[in-house]
């Protein structure tokens, strides 16, 4: 029998507003599921069990009083250490805020919490979602529900690990090379990185810079785009907000019907300048093998991304700059590896450099529009190389090559990060390693609502092949696994 804990959100919603499910069965079903597997992947930073509970036991009478039920009702929530909670910690991974507990929400977690999402607990990020390697000095690693030993990846890893335990059905992330897409591939679930814009942030410190943007977390596309359809909206505190002016969240609440016979389709192992893995490479030709057939038009090919080594590596060192030069230099005993590399290498730029970063960056982007007018969707691998050891803060090499940076392995992220294109990692099976396999779908700038339909029409159409379905994690292996804090290495960075 499924225990409630593993009902996609939506079937979790419906039976609670049809009074079959009760919002403190579900809290608790999840609470139990984490205290069951949790000591093995660490997912889960601050909890907040005790106050889920009350919230969940409000929300139940709610439910048996007839009362007016938000879209997310009832619904245990995961929210990345990156996003601020009014009562409980949030630390961004930094020991700099080991001990920080906002008395407010920020708008995302407002927005969520008034749409009856209930917080169950903060998932765990790298210091600052700098890397793609869930490792921080503060709650430690986090490992992959398919094999602790090796990484969730990240930024957004507990978000990731989280739900494919699951630990909760819906969880927040966010993204700039990758942080949602990296983990959901990772570990077999869904991450959408949307337009910029589409969700506003009031926090984002270099507002004009579009590299960053949140993004909805789930197990299938219709819990991403539920989420997704309470997280945009407009801010004025954002001036990116207003992407979706005009656009109906229902629009995205329930992905539409599509035909994929009807899709003109590119597919790129690469995008002509990534280096990946051989691994990755020949699990993506298998899958896309399996299904390409269904697209009206199927083409080995890809957009122009000339420069885009150069412009991302220009461009996210001023984002890191800006914010963190100042910790840096007052209590560089608190700054880990990752962010220290990216200040450091901003301090290295000049003005000509950023702005020949940004000259790249909008020559990318003319040339995508123009090969968005060609095709609908490119589909690639989401990650350059399979799961490796959290212990490896990052891929030094790839097939022998060495990486450029500490976050060239996200090359197949950040390609679509800088024309700014809605990006979306679904689960397809598992590699030739037997860990999880996503695969990427990019759709055109601002056509979030299409590339859900896409996702949800390809879900549909693989899932009942045992090679293609969304894995899921051995959690009778799990509960018997020794606790990850036992690792050596748990709480460094080397």
């Amino acid at each position: 029998m499924t225990s409630p804990c593993d009902l996609t959100a939506t079937e979790a919603r419906a039976l609670i507003g049809a009074k079959r499910l009760s919002p403190v069965e579900l809290t608790e079903s999840c609470i139990a599921r984490a205290e069951a597997v949790d000591h093995a992947i660490n997912a889960f930073a601050a909890r907040d069990f005790d106050r889920a509970l009350k919230t969940a036991r409000q929300q139940e009478e709610a439910v048996m009083g007839g009362e007016p039920l938000g879209v997310l009702h009832g619904l245990p929530l995961g929210v990345k250490d990156m996003v601020e909670t009014a009562g409980l910690r949030t630390t961004y991974g930094s020991l700099a805020y080991k001990d920080n507990v906002p008395e407010n929400d920020e708008r995302l977690t407002a927005v969520l919490r008034e749409a009856g999402a209930n917080v169950l607990a903060k998932t765990n990020n790298p210091e600052w979602s700098a890397g793609a390697n869930t490792r921080n000095a503060v709650y430690g690693a986090t490992g992959n529900p398919f094999d602790p030993s090796r990484s969730a990846a990240g930024s957004s890893g507990g978000s990731a690990a989280a739900l494919a335990c699951g630990m909760v059905p819906i969880a927040t992330g966010s993204d700039t090379g990758g942080s949602l897409r990296n983990p959901a591939a990772y570990c077999g679930v869904v991450g959408f990185r949307p337009t910029p814009g589409l969700i506003p942030s009031e926090r984002r410190g270099m507002a004009w810079l579009q590299l960053a943007t949140l993004g909805p977390m789930a197990r299938t596309v219709a819990d991403a785009g539920l989420l997704l359809s309470v997280m945009m909206g407009e801010d004025s505190r954002d001036p990116l907000s207003g992407i979706a002016a005009g656009e109906m969240p229902e629009d995205y609440a329930t992905p539409a019907t599509l035909d994929l016979s009807s899709l003109r389709v590119a597919l790129t192992p690469d995008f002509g300048f990534t280096p990946t893995e051989s691994i990755v490479r020949d699990a993506f030709g298998e899958k896309t093998g399996l299904f390409r057939s269904a697209f009206a038009v199927a083409d080995d090919t890809h957009p122009d991304c000339e420069g885009a080594d150069e412009a991302f590596e220009v461009l996210r060192a001023v984002g890191f700059l800006g914010p963190h030069r100042r910790l840096l230099e007052e209590n560089p005993e608190l700054v880990g590896p990752n962010v220290r590399a990216n200040v450091e290498e901003g301090l290295t730029y000049s003005a000509a450099d950023v702005a020949r970063g940004l000259e790249l960056q909008t020559a990318m982007y003319r040339r995508w529009q123009g090969f968005f007018e060609e095709y609908d969707i490119i589909l690639s691998p989401a990650v350059t190389v399979s799961p490796r050891s959290w212990r490896e803060l990052y891929p030094k090499e790839i097939d022998g090559q060495p990486t450029r940076t500490y976050f060239h392995w996200l090359a197949l992220a950040y390609a679509s990060t800088l024309p700014g294109h809605p990006s979306l990692s679904l689960p397809v099976g598992v590699d030739s390693q037997g860990m999880p396999f996503g695969l990427q779908i990019v759709g055109r700038r601002g056509g979030d609502a299409e590339v859900l339909a896409v996702a949800a029409a390809l879900e549909a159409h693989l899932a009942g092949d045992a090679r293609t379905a969304r894995p899921a994690p051995d959690l009778a292996a799990l509960e018997a696994a020794p606790a990850l804090s036992t690792y050596e290495g748990f709480m460094s960075f080397d």
